[in-house]
């Protein structure tokens, strides 16, 4: 296994530590002066938007929009998510390589130590943006809190690398982790996989691709809201596409990028909500936002996996945003509780009580979301 030193902590420059210093400093506020900033409650579809989601949202857009070009959203997302990375948890974190569909792929390593879990981690960025190091902090997080390893997988990026370099990468890099096992010190049966928003969809795709050519089959899968039906005929793309961190303007130019215009947006390996069954699936945890125009997707997908016999634990934090696992400022104890999500599905993993043994979490977040 292709080793390369140490990775330490991303280098963050000066800017960007004032910029996280001031976030800070916003967040710890009294309620009533960051309600005072923010602006009136913002109700949508039976929910109140997170009052710190709601004071970063109005930051945001206080700023200088980038042109929709990819270079240039990449590193504002590599910005943003140093400035929301919070305190990073402490695990050995190392450098590698893992093959790709086209040729070998860099990943991280994530190492909590004595575990005997391995989850595959595909960023989120809708195929366009994100990195190893913009999902950083979250990996140590799940890692840490999880007491598992993790291999975060930078797979090729649209629009240099359509549709389906990045499924077809995620599919190469996890046959790769599954045959070096051993290597990363677990068996072969206990390796999961999981990502965010173009990542969920990847690695939702990735399980079906594995039932269909029988390759090994991943542990479970965690989706955090993830996007399963990009024929775009979700309600919630419609209810908040706009004003809400991604836009319908933010989708339509990642899919762009994506997918070519002739596509079958409705094929399987495309929209993995339009599986003609999604039995035999690992369990899954799936993660959705109420303010987020992918959310109806992600627990309709759910949904079809509970109806199709796959246990299921499904959870909305009512209050926030699409994009909330890359700001651990102001979501921290939710990113901890889908880490404690995905150690407890890990843990019940062992038995499968099957499709009646798993029930929804609560839909309202312990912090008011």
């Amino acid at each position: 296994m292709p080793v390369y030193p140490i990775t330490p902590i991303p280098a963050v420059p000066a800017a960007t530590r004032t910029a996280a210093a001031a976030v800070r400093g916003l967040l710890r506020l009294p309620p009533r002066i960051k309600r005072a900033l923010a602006g009136p409650a913002v109700h949508r579809d039976g929910n109140e938007l997170d009052l710190d989601a709601h004071l970063l949202l109005r930051i945001t857009r206080s700023l200088p929009r980038p042109a929709p070009a990819p270079v240039t959203l990449r590193g504002q997302a590599r910005r943003m998510a140093a400035i929301g990375a919070g305190r990073r948890a402490s695990v050995r974190v190392e450098d590698i390589t893992v093959a790709g569909a086209a040729g070998p792929l860099r990943a991280r390593l994530y190492d909590s130590g004595a575990a005997d879990t391995l989850l595959v981690y595909l960023h989120g960025g809708g195929w366009v943006i994100g990195d190893l190091d913009t999902h950083d902090a979250f990996c140590r997080t799940v890692a840490h809190t999880a007491r598992i390893r993790v291999v975060a997988v930078d797979y090729r990026l649209a629009p240099e690398h359509p549709y389906p370099a990045a499924v077809d990468d995620a599919v190469a890099a996890f046959r790769d982790i599954t045959d070096r096992a051993g290597e990363f010190g677990v068996a072969a049966e206990r390796i999961a996989v999981g990502g965010d928003s173009a990542g969920g969809h990847l690695a939702a795709v990735l399980c079906q691709r594995m039932r269909r050519d029988q390759g090994p089959a991943p542990l479970l899968q965690l989706l955090i809201y993830p996007p399963t039906d990009l024929t775009g005929k979700a309600e919630s793309r419609t209810t908040f596409a706009e004003g809400f961190a991604l836009t319908r303007t933010d989708i339509d130019f990642f899919d762009r990028c994506f997918l070519a215009p002739d596509i079958d947006r409705s094929q399987p390996d495309v929209s993995p909500l339009h599986a003609d069954t999604t039995a035999g699936l690992p369990r899954a945890v799936v993660i959705t936002a109420g303010f987020d125009p992918l959310r109806d997707e992600g627990e309709a997908y759910a949904a079809r996996l509970r109806t199709d016999g796959v246990p299921v634990t499904a959870r909305r934090f009512d209050g926030y945003m699409h994009g909330f696992i890359n700001n651990a400022l102001a979501f921290a104890p939710a990113i901890a509780e889908i880490a404690t999500m995905l150690a407890d599905a890990v843990a019940s993993s062992a038995t499968d009580p099957g499709p009646d043994g798993e029930r929804d979490r609560p839909a309202t977040h312990p912090s008011g979301s």
